[in-house]
């Protein structure tokens, strides 16, 4: 682990540059460390894939003190328990292709593959959610297959569909609203995943796993018309399985 004082109210922890599990892991631990101290100089803790950023008070103390008083250099992240019990899967059905997903054809001639494998590789896999962005709700997610990595687009979009879910590189997500963006979309979920009037809020938290699936235009138009009837049962895409 690396330490360092970006400015007079900002300190930066680094951790392994990767981004797995492992690493996930010694961060959240350590966020929980930090929040446990109670140290009324941070201000704000802000994890990511491989750091944690601390926003400190100089009107209560300087970034030093803190560093000293918080001591995370004598921790043991080594010996951090990489046993998980439970894994809480949100399964997030996804109509690709077509107007839904107008870089799918892209992506699948980048990586020479054909339009169903792209989707049949990208809906295979559980991804670990590593931590919320962007926007409120936009999930950063790990676990990609190199055979789907695609560079972002030369020319971001103005606006994307709110439920897009495209690819960036190495990564995949979803944007929970309208926004501007530069991921190539691969299609679109029907399902609202953040809602300030819904309890809760956002459907699932970093340390959740996403799993997408494919659906169908009218499986698409129905989950449209239950969210909008307020009939439908979101804790009906949520699974949970034994971890390792």
């Amino acid at each position: 682990m690396e330490t360092k004082i970006l400015n007079e109210q900002t300190i930066i922890y680094y951790f392994e540059n990767e981004i797995s599990r492992p690493t996930f892991n010694k961060v959240q631990h350590v966020v929980t460390y930090i929040e446990k101290q109670q140290l009324s100089a941070i201000l704000e803790i802000v994890p990511s894939y491989r750091s944690i950023m601390l926003t400190i008070d100089t009107t209560v103390d300087v970034p030093k003190n803190v560093i000293t008083q918080l001591n995370i250099e004598a921790l043991d992240l080594n010996s951090i328990s990489t046993e998980i019990k439970q894994i809480r899967i949100i399964n997030i059905p996804v109509l690709y292709g077509d107007e839904y997903g107008p870089d799918l054809e892209e992506v699948a001639q980048h990586n020479h593959l054909s339009i169903d494998e792209v989707v049949n590789i990208h809906s295979s896999n559980s991804y670990l959610i590593y931590l919320l962005g962007f926007m409120p709700g936009f999930p950063f997610l790990g676990g990609l297959s190199e055979k789907i990595h695609t560079p972002r687009r030369s020319e971001p979009r103005t606006k994307i569909p709110a439920g897009s879910v495209g690819i960036a590189n190495n990564q995949t997500g979803l944007y929970p609203k309208q926004s501007p963006g530069g991921w190539q979309i691969i299609g679109q979920t029907p399902i609202d995943v953040f809602n300030i009037n819904r309890e809760p809020m956002c459907l699932y938290q970093p340390g959740d796993y996403i799993k997408f699936y494919s659906i169908t235009h009218e499986e698409f138009e129905h989950f449209k018309e239950q969210q909008q009837n307020n009939t439908f049962d979101y804790e009906r895409l949520v699974t949970i399985e034994n971890g390792n």
